[in-house]
Order: structure tokens, then C-alpha cells, then sequence
């Protein structure tokens, strides 16, 4: 099995840091108001254009696009950067390490982080997945569509926690999405079951989930045997990888 992970908001957590150094820069900010859906991918380009990897700010959140320059500058400004994250769930890249192993699951690494003063962003995220247990990653800078990455690489199920990801995965590649959604269920986009984007809390009920996958006996290839076990409608008869 060929897994894509993305890194920030699934894996690392590139939030805490982001308020934080929001309210260090505008002090009259409420870190309540910085929401996860302030935080992009990428920073804004050097002629201040909102790039396509970041979201502007959604109307009930104070931070303007001067901000969100602001911050990310400072972010990546700082040697580095990538580097110091933590894991959003203490111990999952130790895991995921351990079933890829045992369970002989290839897995890449897919960001579109933006460039930080020292190394470079692949060996910053080389190293971080090293400390957290995974040895030997594959990093894989991208920045194009998440869905023609996963046909170029063959992959079987990527894992990212943007909705609009997954769509490009499920419409673009023949691999399954799993979107980490960590907000009330109530609000995940209507979009996502109807077009078979399975969707989990957390990174070990993907886990959970992948290795049921793996050795269910339901006939069918991997990705329907995953739409199955979500309760989401399995894709056409042609054939799938396996």
C-alpha cells in the first residue's frame, strides 16, 4: 500500500505557533479569534498577491492580509522554523513508523511549506519526522495540485486535512482521500461524502482504519474496501490497485 501524508494539520502543528506569534506581533489580538482556517500552506508571495496555498481570512476573524504577511514573514524568518513543530497527537509518527514496517506500507510525506531561513524545507521535515520516530523519511515539496501528485506517485490513499485537497485527489487521481477534520463532525463540507472523501478525527482512527482496510476479506480493491468501512458509496466496477 502507497500512503500519502500531508504534514501541517495532520501530522505537525503548525497552529500554536501561528497565534502565537499573531498576538506577539498585534498584542490587542484575541487568539480566540485565530482560527485553523487562517493558516495556509504557503505565505503570501513577495508581491503580496494571496497565493493559492493560503487562505484569506473568513469574515468573523479580525486578522487582514498586512497581518497574515506579517506573520508568516516572521514565521519563516526564523531559522530553521520547520524544525521546532510538535506532533498534534503525541506518538502517532512512532506508529504510523511501526505499521509501515510491519505491514509493509510505503509512505510519502507530501507539504507545500514555504521556505525558512536555514536548511532546506525538505531536510528541516527530514529531521522533524526523525525525532518523532520515523527513520529515513520521503519528503516531497509540492505545490501544485495534491491530486496530480497522487496519480504521478501511484498512490493508494492520501491523507491531508484540507478539504479542497481531497476533492482534487478524488477528481484527479485514482486514489482515496482521507480528510482529518478536527472541528465539529456537523461541520464538514456537504461535499465530502457525497464525492467518497472518508473522514476522521484523528490521525489513529485513519490508522485504525487503514490496517482494517488492509486486512478485510470484503472483495474489492483497497479504496472500496475503505469507502465501505467509512459507509460511503464505492466507485465505479472498473478495476483499482490493490
Amino acid at each position: 500500500m502507497r500512503i500519502g501524508f500531508d504534514l501541517d494539520g495532520v501530522l505537525a502543528d503548525l497552529h500554536t505557533p501561528f497565534v502565537q506569534m499573531a498576538v506577539r506581533l498585534f498584542p490587542t489580538l484575541d487568539a480566540r479569534v485565530v482560527s485553523t482556517a487562517d493558516i495556509g500552506a504557503s505565505p503570501p508571495d513577495e508581491t503580496h498577491e494571496p497565493p493559492t496555498e493560503a487562505p484569506g481570512p473568513p469574515p468573523d476573524v479580525v486578522l487582514n492580509r498586512e497581518q497574515l504577511d506579517a506573520v508568516w514573514r516572521a514565521l519563516t524568518n526564523t531559522t530553521d522554523f520547520w524544525e521546532g513543530l510538535k506532533e498534534i497527537e503525541a506518538g502517532v509518527i512512532d506508529r504510523l513508523a511501526k505499521l509501515a514496517d510491519a505491514r509493509r506500507w510505503e509512505v510519502m510525506f507530501l507539504t507545500s511549506r514555504p521556505a525558512s531561513a536555514g536548511r532546506t524545507v525538505q531536510r528541516q521535515s527530514q529531521r522533524w519526522l526523525e525525532r518523532q520516530g520515523f527513520p529515513l523519511p520521503s519528503v516531497y515539496v509540492v505545490h501544485s495540485s495534491r491530486g496530480r501528485i497522487a496519480d504521478a506517485l501511484e498512490l493508494d490513499v492520501v491523507i491531508d486535512d484540507r478539504p479542497e485537497n481531497c476533492l482534487d485527489i478524488v477528481l484527479e487521481s485514482k486514489a482515496g482521500a482521507v480528510l482529518v477534520w478536527r472541528g465539529p463532525q456537523a461541520s464538514v463540507p456537504t461535499s465530502a461524502k457525497r464525492l467518497g472523501i472518508a473522514v476522521v478525527g484523528t490521525v489513529d482512527e485513519c490508522l485504525d482504519a487503514l490496517v482494517r482496510a488492509q486486512e478485510s476479506d470484503v472483495e474489492g480493491g483497497l479504496i472500496d474496501r475503505l469507502r465501505r468501512l467509512f459507509g460511503l458509496r464505492t466507485r465505479s466496477p472498473s478495476p483499482l490497485r490493490r
